[in-house]
């Protein structure tokens, strides 16, 4: 895989295995529960990525379809005490949540938050069982 970095506006391409970047954002073409993948991120980057705008979206989703990935990828979107919130503690200005909207009292195993990659409607958030194994998006 590549790793795609910004610098000085000009975009270097760097082949690392399993992961690629895009405006500071890291993809992992590894499958992970949500608990795993946020432990990964937390470990090696930052943390799993929240999406703050559109544009954002439009980035990610220009960058995902680049690469063979699951139809859905984790997103730091977690069900918490009523609410869903960004695991990195970002404020939820922009929502992108599919047809059946946010779902204010999800099943108590879907609690995560993923981001639809291909299939359906592309670049949506969805909520997930927490234990289905997914690329997942660092930053």
């Amino acid at each position: 895989m590549a790793i795609l970095r910004k610098t000085g506006g000009m975009i270097q391409t760097e082949v690392v295995r399993n992961t690629f970047s895009a405006t500071g954002q890291w993809w992992q073409l590894k499958k992970k529960t949500w608990e795993e993948a946020l432990k990964y991120c937390r470990e090696h980057h930052n943390d799993l990525a929240s999406v703050a705008s559109e544009t954002e979206m439009m980035l990610i989703q220009k960058e995902l379809k680049k690469h063979n990935t699951t139809e859905h990828v984790w997103i730091g979107l977690r069900f918490l005490s009523r609410e869903w919130l960004w695991v990195d503690k970002q404020e939820m200005g922009y929502e992108a949540w599919g047809d059946g909207g946010k779902p204010l009292c999800p099943h108590p195993k879907m609690k995560c938050g993923a981001l639809q990659v291909t299939g359906g409607t592309q670049g949506v958030w969805e909520a997930h069982d927490c234990v289905e194994r997914l690329n997942f998006i660092c930053y």
